[in-house]
């Protein structure tokens, strides 16, 4: 697999039944000097988490499967997510 250079956003807003969505969204950065490329900031990005490529891995593979433990997504939830654009 090729390693991808250059920063790269993805970002996604959660559906809401009250009206009021919440952000997510990834900074993935391999050219950072620091040994975390990557951070998860969820909501208006107060709340950051910078990670190691080893923790990014780690938390992707505990919430996947938590996550799948709840069932089917909802219908307005894509499962294809692509890179936002700059």
């Amino acid at each position: 697999m090729t390693e991808p250079t250059g920063r790269r956003f993805y970002r996604l807003r959660t559906p809401s039944e009250t009206g009021q969505s919440t952000a997510v969204s990834v900074r993935v950065d391999p050219d950072r000097p620091d040994p975390y490329p990557v951070y998860l900031a969820v909501g208006a990005g107060r709340r950051r988490m910078y990670l190691t490529p080893d923790e990014a891995w780690a938390l992707w593979r505990c919430l996947s499967e938590a996550v799948a433990t709840l069932g089917d997504p909802p219908d307005n939830i894509r499962t294809t997510i692509r890179p936002a654009r700059r």
